[in-house]
């Protein structure tokens, strides 16, 4: 899993950030916008901002598990709450714990899943499967209260306290979203209903407040998005509160126990707490009440910790520890860390003067810019001379730079820095200040006239080497650790102390001073850093602030030092006010010229864009006419070649025409050919068959003559035998008649063959020149086995006839024998 870092203005993708191995579904960011927290269930990174690097990883059993982990609002403070119900608050710059909360009673036990704290980070509220509300103390660091829902409430969902203006972070208001998807916002210090959204019908789903407390947008069940005016849901409030329906009983405060801190939410609207100063005290000693004598070590200094002792310490080190630097300075300058006030200069957005600052200081680090502008933002809005102030980026820079992590923080230290050691600086505004350089000059006169008659001499006034140092606080001409030893000395002192180290600075770098005689030598000298010990520097500071004498000392011109005053920031009109007024209404007339001009402008650059559009589509209608007209032409050029090609087409096709028919004649041709001699071959074949067929009938019938034959003649030589036997004397007779028989046979034979030869030879003639007369030779074919038969039928009767005599001679013989 990873996380993506977009920047909001110009929608690029600054970095990722790659580590959790689930999903993450908590993400909490430090109040300066250094430091975030991701978390997933089971583990919670801290993450470096600036560098986008992780810092830490709280790695955790999975047995135990974590439900939430965040900061606490305008603190350092991380709270870590896991699913044991265990909550452990950790200090954010060496996660060292801080402490833990007690486990809640056993008699109202919650798993807790939602969280919400009030702005001020002092009570932390915590529901879960149940409609039981514990609020806690964390300053006490115990559970103070107990709420019951109405019995329809199961489950809480989320929590969110209802932001207010003028309740300086200590929200009383708290939202609660239970199972039925209806949020309920009840007082916590009453524990009355006030309002209610949603309902069974149109649940919520998710639910957020706006930081000004003035709308809520809700996300409903059926997935539309409602808006809600809270002016509008709480203007029954302020009117008279009806009956009550049931009393709160209330336990004394000083009994913070298990059974005295359960109260119930009643129904019905009441009245909101008036604004009066009665009210506001007892709100006060109601949490002075709650929290005793727990003190915010953070905010403010023990007793042991007294500017005498800061002095005293100061000279015997030179410097501050850089470790408590940061808290010693804000107990010197006895910030008031007006939050609510911070906040309404803030959330008027990024003042006009500054809009474009990016152009003028062109400064690498996005994040510092942002914080730059929004602190010159902050002064502008806090007083109306800052806007039109040049140097005022100069004098913020370097404290915006050490204090970019806590905006608030910063504004108060240069609005401090202003009230106090930039008095008198804006009287001849919008000059420098005269005189402040006067008072400059003439301590220089007193303590070094050498080096200001060098001055002189070459025409370089205070508001060369007086008024760069100022007007940059010494930023440009120090590194950061002597601009840091510097500072701790000047916060620590009289705010004549930083007109000092301008005199001392002076005659402290006499030396390459009195060897400058170029204007351009001195500015680079005042703009630019040199070899000069700053502790040197400073001891000459102390010692021009024990020896000038009082009447040119600046400690009678300057004020003492005065904090900036708590819950609202002093009004600043120590300028010229018609000055700056006119000034503002030259920039606005000078804005509103700028507008006109610019709007003018516009009209002229949208005619003119009109006018190039129109030419340009002009133009371009042209050029499509033109590329319409050579397309026609292409095209006709196109029709006629095709025309053309297929003409040629035309008669290609025809000549293969041509050539397919006379090969389709020829190859009929052939094909007649080929089926004529077909049938010829057939016709010869059927010929030669019947030839063969003839002959083979005729070999047949000669070979059954043969054997005929040849039986007649084994029948003629037994009967020759016989007849030698019986009938000698006939012998003679017996042969001349049977070689007469004979003959006979063989002639009658011999006729028959030759006259069916013929015949077969005549037919076979006029089968060759008749082919196509089947009818004809099938007549023959019947009239040749009709023949056949014939022929068989007489051999047969001529074999019986002489069989019939051979035996009627045998049996002659044997008659007369007998």
């Amino acid at each position: 899993m990873f996380l993506t870092c977009m920047e909001t203005v110009t929608k690029e993708l600054v970095s990722w950030m790659r580590g959790h191995e689930s999903s993450v579904f908590s993400i909490s960011v430090h109040a300066s916008g250094r430091y975030a927290i991701t978390t997933s269930s089971d583990t919670a990174q801290l993450w470096d901002l600036d560098t986008f690097q992780r810092k830490r990883k709280l790695n955790i059993l999975q047995s135990v598990g974590i439900q939430k982990v965040f900061f606490l609002p305008l603190s350092n403070t991380i709270l870590s709450c896991f699913k044991d119900n265990s909550i452990f608050a950790w200090e954010c710059d060496t996660l060292s714990c801080k402490y833990q909360l007690p486990a809640p009673p056993e008699s109202s036990s919650v798993l807790y899943k939602v969280f919400a704290v009030t702005r001020d980070g002092r009570i932390l509220a915590a529901g879960g499967k149940s409609n039981h509300l514990h609020l806690w103390c964390l300053e006490a660091k115990q559970l103070f209260r107990i709420i019951q829902m109405p019995t329809k409430v199961r489950a809480i969902r989320h929590l969110e306290f209802l932001p207010d203006s003028f309740d300086a972070g200590s929200n009383q208001v708290l939202g609660v979203l239970s199972q039925d998807g209806i949020m309920r916002f009840v007082n916590i210090q009453t524990c009355k209903l006030l309002f209610e959204i949603g309902s069974l019908d149109e649940g919520i789903s998710s639910s957020v407040i706006s930081p000004h407390g003035r709308y809520i947008a809700s996300i409903m069940e059926n997935g539309s998005l409602n808006i809600y005016s809270v002016q509008a849901l709480t203007q029954e409030i302020n009117k008279p509160p009806p009956p009550l329906v049931k009393v709160i009983e209330d336990l004394p405060k000083s009994k913070l126990n298990s059974g005295g801190l359960k109260m119930k939410v009643t129904s019905g609207r009441v009245q909101r707490p008036a604004k009066s100063r009665e009210n506001k005290i007892q709100a006060r000693i109601l949490k002075q009440d709650l929290t005793g004598n727990f003190e915010n070590k953070e905010n403010e200094a023990s007793d042991g910790l007294n500017k005498k002792r800061l002095q005293i310490l100061l000279k015997g080190y030179g410097e501050y520890p850089t470790k408590y630097r940061m808290f010693i300075w804000r107990s010197l300058l006895q910030l008031p860390e007006n939050h609510t006030a911070f906040s309404s200069l803030v959330d008027k957005g990024v003042h006009v003067a500054f809009l474009n600052l990016q152009k003028k200081y062109p400064i690498k680090s996005r994040k510092l810019l942002r914080v730059l502008q929004r602190t010159l933002s902050a002064l502008a809005h806090w007083s109306a001379i800052f806007s039109d102030t040049p140097y005022l980026p100069l004098l913020a820079f370097p404290f915006v730079k050490l204090f970019q992590n806590n905006q608030l923080i910063c504004f108060e230290v240069v609005a401090t820095l202003i009230i106090n050691w930039c008095q008198h600086w804006f009287e001849y505004f919008p000059n420098p200040p005269i005189n402040i350089l006067s008072l400059i000059e003439n301590v220089l006169a007193f303590h070094d006239k050498e080096l200001l008659q060098h001055f002189i001499d070459h025409d370089i006034t205070s508001q060369l080497y007086a008024w760069p140092l100022l007007e940059t606080v010494f930023s440009e001409v120090l590194t950061r650790e002597e601009w840091l030893k510097l500072f701790d000395n000047v916060f620590s002192n009289h705010p004549s102390f930083l007109l000092m180290t301008v005199v001392a600075y002076n005659t402290c770098s006499r030396a390459p001073l009195l060897n400058c005689s170029l204007r351009d030598d001195f500015e680079y000298f005042f703009h630019h850093r040199n070899n000069l010990d700053i502790s040197v520097v400073i001891r000459e500071v102390y010692h021009l602030m024990d020896t000038t004498p009082t009447d040119i000392h600046p400690n009678d011109k300057l004020d003492a030092f005065v904090a900036l005053t708590k819950g609202q920031y002093p009004v600043f009109n120590q300028y010229p006010k018609f000055i700056v007024d006119y000034q503002t209404q030259e920039r606005e007339r000078i804005r509103n010229d700028e507008l006109d001009f610019l709007r003018e402008r516009q009209m002229v650059e949208d005619m003119q864009a009109e006018v190039d559009q129109q030419r340009v589509e002009d133009e371009a209608w042209y050029q499509k006419q033109e590329l319409l007209r050579k397309a026609e032409e292409t095209r006709r050029e196109m029709l006629l070649q095709e025309e053309e090609k297929m003409a040629q087409q035309r008669q290609r096709l025809a000549s293969v025409k041509r050539e397919l028919r006379a090969k389709e004649m020829h190859l009929q041709d052939a094909t007649r050919r080929r089926f004529l001699k077909l049938q010829q071959d057939q016709r010869e074949m059927e010929l030669r068959r019947l030839n063969d067929e003839i002959e083979r009938k005729v070999h047949m019938r000669d070979q059954e003559i043969a054997t005929t034959a040849k039986d007649l003649e084994m029948r003629h030589l037994e009967l020759e035998s016989q007849k030698r036997l019986y009938e000698k004397w006939e012998e003679a007779k017996e042969k001349d008649f049977h070689l007469k028989s004979e003959k006979k046979a063989s002639a009658l034979s011999d006729a028959s063959r030759k006259w069916f030869l013929e015949k077969e030879l005549d037919d076979a003639l006029e089968h060759a020149e008749h082919p196509y007369n089947t009818v004809s030779l099938n007549q023959r074919r019947v009239q040749w086995d009709t023949m056949e038969q014939d022929l068989m039928e007489r051999v047969r009767n001529l074999r019986q006839r002489l069989t019939a005599q051979a035996r009627n001679r045998c049996r002659t013989p044997h008659l007369l024998a007998t």
